[in-house]
């Protein structure tokens, strides 16, 4: 069994990994960014352990000998879930593997949001002690302030009751609320309104894309905050800098970025008022040991011909 581990896999890592996988595999472990070195190995991979290069129609076809592509993580969008579909290759993620460490990602951005740590601390080295008072006025708890969830899935299930612990109320918008969800749900305006801090939790879809835009930007509360750790194209980020720049928000923190990896010269890097972090959030080493436990019982039973775990099903009409 020939699998192709697509990431830059640390050292420690790599031998938690070699103690665990059945002698009779190979894998090769290929940074995401060495195109060479992936195209020298991906011929005869039957199994693909994804994690966020795009895996692309070219790719498929160029490889036939490909049976499983293995999502490290929840989101397929970076699949051609379609193509592989046609091609019988079958799909699958890992609902939950990662949500813990995104949670706490998303806790940790809002907390250096709301007392703008990144400028702070940038502007103390290089001198400047003193806090300007238009920054002091600005700078406030999570404690007794609203926090709008949108989404109700693994991560905000997680991330709610410590915002709870904390003093916040939390509300939350799903166009498919779970019925024992224990938090308000309203609508998307009542939440945007409504909220200090505003945190998204959904996929990227086409109903999902530019869910904020220019509109429902405008409709947020007057210098609230804004993390996103889900998906770029969530968030229109032209009318994110202009809600900005006029104050209607007072920061942002982004793990995600509507074109990957981002440009160093992207508008976004060149703010105090935004906190950027390199698609980062479900990376940790407990997240990795979780997601190569279920990529490698995928890949054993694939082998065996048994059931795969978290098979993602086709789109309509494509067998």
């Amino acid at each position: 069994m020939k699998v192709l581990f697509h990431f830059n896999v640390s050292p420690s890592l790599m031998q938690w990994l070699n103690q665990r996988i059945p002698p009779d595999w190979e894998v090769v472990c290929c940074p995401e960014d060495d195109p060479e070195r992936f195209e020298a190995h991906w011929p005869g991979t039957q199994v693909l352990w994804h994690v966020l290069r795009p895996v692309s129609e070219r790719m498929i076809r160029a490889n036939p000998a490909l049976a499983l592509i293995q999502k490290i993580g929840v989101g397929v969008n970076t699949i051609d879930v379609s193509w592989a579909a046609q091609q019988n290759v079958a799909v699958c993620n890992m609902p939950g593997v990662n949500s813990r460490a995104v949670a706490e990602m998303a806790l940790m951005l809002m907390l250096m949001a709301t007392r703008r740590v990144s400028s702070l601390s940038k502007a103390l080295g290089q001198g400047v002690w003193s806090i300007p008072e238009a920054t002091q006025e600005r700078l406030f708890e999570l404690g007794g302030k609203t926090v709008g969830l949108i989404g109700t899935g693994h991560v905000p299930a997680i991330l709610g009751p410590w915002l709870s612990a904390m003093g916040a109320q939390v509300i939350s918008h799903s166009r498919q609320p779970k019925p024992d969800w224990p938090y308000p749900c309203c609508s998307l305006d009542e939440l945007l309104s409504q909220s200090d801090v505003v945190s998204l939790h959904v996929p990227l879809t086409e109903q999902t894309r530019n869910l904020l835009d220019r509109k429902n930007l405008s409709k947020m509360k007057a210098g609230a905050v804004l993390i996103n750790t889900a998906r770029g194209e969530l968030v229109d980020e032209q009318a994110l800098c202009d809600a900005l720049d006029r104050g209607q928000l007072s920061m942002a923190g982004l793990d995600v970025f509507a074109s990957e990896p981002i440009a160093k010269d992207h508008l976004l890097l060149q703010r105090e008022d935004v906190i950027c972090t390199p698609h980062m959030a479900w990376l940790t080493q407990d997240m990795f040991q979780r997601a190569i436990a279920v990529a490698i019982e995928n890949t054993r039973r694939l082998q065996s011909g048994q059931a795969l775990l978290h098979r993602i099903a086709p789109p309509a009409g494509v067998r």
